[in-house]
Parts: C-alpha cells; sequence; structure tokens
C-alpha cells in the first residue's frame, strides 16, 4: 500500500479533503484487488518495484541528451521488460504507471497484449520496438524487430513475421474471424520518413510458428500485382498534416481521410493531403469492404453559408 499514500503528498494534483482524492484511491484501490487475486503477493511486489525501473529506463531511452545511447538503453529498457514479464502471472499485471510513457494495448478478446514504442535515434531517424505476450503463466513472448526500412514499395503486398515487422506505434486492435480464425487488424502509425508519414492498418495472424503480419482481407487490389489484393493497408501522406484513421463505433466501420496530391501527381505519396472528404472500410463476410465517401461533405455554392448546428435545449 505504500504506492498509493504518494497521492497525498503530489499537492495541486490531489487533494486529501476532496471527493475527487477519495474517488482515485477508491478505483486504485478495486484495481488493485482485482490483480492482486491472481497475482501472488511476492510476485506482485516484485512487479511494482520492476515498474519502477522500468518507468526510469523509459525516461532515459526518450531524453538521453546524446541521441546515439538512445538505441543502447532502449535495448537495456528491452531486457528489463522480459525480466518483469517472466514472473508468473505477469500478463495480469496492468504496468498503469508504465503505460503512460509507452503503448500497452490488449487485444478486445484479450487473447495477447503488445508492448509497444519508438525512439530518436538521430533528426532523422526512428526505430520502432515491440513485444507480444500470450496470457500464459510461463511467459510466452515475441518480440518485433522493426524491418521498415528494407521493406521499400512491398509495404502494402508483403507477408511479414516478428522477425521481420513493419514498424509502427499501435493504437488500436480490431478483432474479426476468417474461416474460424481470428485476424487481428491492428491501426499502427510510422513516422520514421524524413517526407512522409504512413497509417496503417496490419493485419495479424496467429500460426503454429508464430506471429504472421500481412493477409488479403481488404477488398482493394495491389498496385504492384493487380490480380491479387493487398495484404495490408498503408495511407500515406506529407510529413506534418494530420490525417485521422480510426474506427466508428456508429456506423461500424474504420474511417479514415481521403487524400489528394498537391501536385495532382498520384505516384509522390509525399504530396499527398486530406481533401476534407472520408472514405473506410466495412466488414462485410471475411473481408474488409473499401467505402467512398462516407461522410457526405456539402459544398457551398459563393455567397451561400453554412448551416447552423442546433441549438442544445
Amino acid at each position: 500500500m505504500k504506492r498509493f499514500v504518494s497521492c497525498f503528498k503530489v499537492g495541486r494534483a490531489c487533494l486529501p479533503a476532496t471527493g475527487i482524492c477519495l474517488a482515485f484511491i477508491f478505483t486504485v484501490l478495486l484495481n488493485y484487488r482485482a490483480y492482486s487475486q491472481v497475482i501472488a503477493p511476492q510476485n506482485l511486489e516484485k512487479l511494482h518495484k520492476m515498474e519502477d525501473s522500468l518507468v526510469a529506463s523509459a525516461d532515459s531511452m526518450y531524453e538521453a541528451f546524446i541521441p546515439d545511447t538512445r538505441i543502447e538503453l532502449s535495448e537495456r529498457f528491452v531486457r528489463q521488460l522480459v525480466r518483469a514479464l517472466k514472473i508468473p502471472s505477469s500478463y495480469y499485471y496492468p504496468f498503469d504507471t508504465l503505460s503512460k510513457l509507452i503503448n500497452i494495448i490488449p487485444a478486445d478478446d484479450n487473447n495477447f497484449r503488445i508492448f509497444n514504442w519508438e525512439i530518436t535515434p538521430s533528426n532523422v531517424t526512428k526505430r520502432y520496438y515491440g513485444a507480444i505476450q500470450l496470457p500464459q503463466e510461463k511467459l510466452k513472448l515475441y518480440g518485433l524487430l522493426d524491418y521498415t526500412e528494407e521493406i521499400g514499395k512491398g509495404g502494402e503486398d508483403s507477408i511479414l513475421s516478428n522477425g521481420k515487422w513493419f514498424g509502427a506505434l499501435y493504437y488500436h486492435i480490431m478483432t474479426t474471424e476468417v474461416e474460424g480464425q481470428k485476424v487481428y487488424t491492428l491501426f499502427g502509425l510510422n513516422t520514421a520518413s524524413p517526407i512522409s508519414n504512413k497509417k496503417i492498418l496490419d493485419p495479424l495472424i496467429f500460426t503454429e510458428h508464430g506471429p504472421r503480419f500481412g493477409a488479403p482481407i481488404f477488398g482493394v487490389a495491389s498496385r504492384n500485382f493487380p490480380r491479387q489484393r493487398i495484404n495490408r493497408f498503408v495511407l500515406e501522406y506529407k510529413k506534418g498534416v494530420q490525417v485521422s484513421m480510426n474506427w466508428d463505433k456508429e456506423r461500424n466501420v474504420i474511417v479514415f481521410d481521403k487524400l489528394v496530391s498537391l501536385g495532382n501527381d498520384p505516384s509522390r505519396k509525399y504530396t499527398y493531403v486530406p481533401s476534407g472528404q472520408y472514405d473506410g472500410f466495412k466488414w462485410v463476410g471475411d473481408t474488409w469492404i473499401y467505402q467512398q465517401d462516407l461522410i457526405p461533405v456539402t459544398i457551398l455554392k459563393d455567397g451561400d453559408a453554412p448551416e447552423e448546428e442546433p441549438k442544445e435545449k
């Protein structure tokens, strides 16, 4: 319980006399009791201490004054993380504090979770790291090795593995099923290129040989192999431009910005910017079917005024 006493010492962040602090303490205690029932007390204490060390190491690998040392510090962080995850039942430990520094994303069916982060070894390079943990008593972990630079123009067509991975920071996971096998669509962002960014939909399937990335579940023909479907969807666009790609619960579809080339040259993806319209994918049967113009856009004539939003009563 020592970890919770510090709440009363944070000053403005938490006041002991307020209901907000009490509600926070109550929530933390509930979470603590939930996973303490699964993890042995001595292992829980070990995980608390190791999480503190991981947080310190994560700060170092992000903020190292000499950028060249960030790879070494990140690899040290990996070794610490593996040691922590080797503790029995570590899968059920949430790493709440660490999750504020790196992405820790569980699948919605809780069949795995992904630890994921990026570092910047220089002003012009980025490197992605990741690991997939399965919910087993004895650690089952797949490390993800960034293969982005070697993929080149074959990003949409490649079938990859955890040893050759299209590096990205994941922010959402969708679970679907094809012929009785679960396929997880990972939503990711890759900003490693100095001239463009990429939003990615990457299918993940677990095979007897481990994770496999890429599957022909998109109803889109490959530009390199027109008779075949793409194995992952890559939305590439101009550096510094904001592009969205998210799951829309109300419409039950993936929605993303429709892009156009500023220079009217479709071959130069680094010139692509949002057009103001939205396309997407809808899951039909066993395929993500491409949907155009999902959200109607009203084009105003000169002199027309936009309709006012209805006022709340």
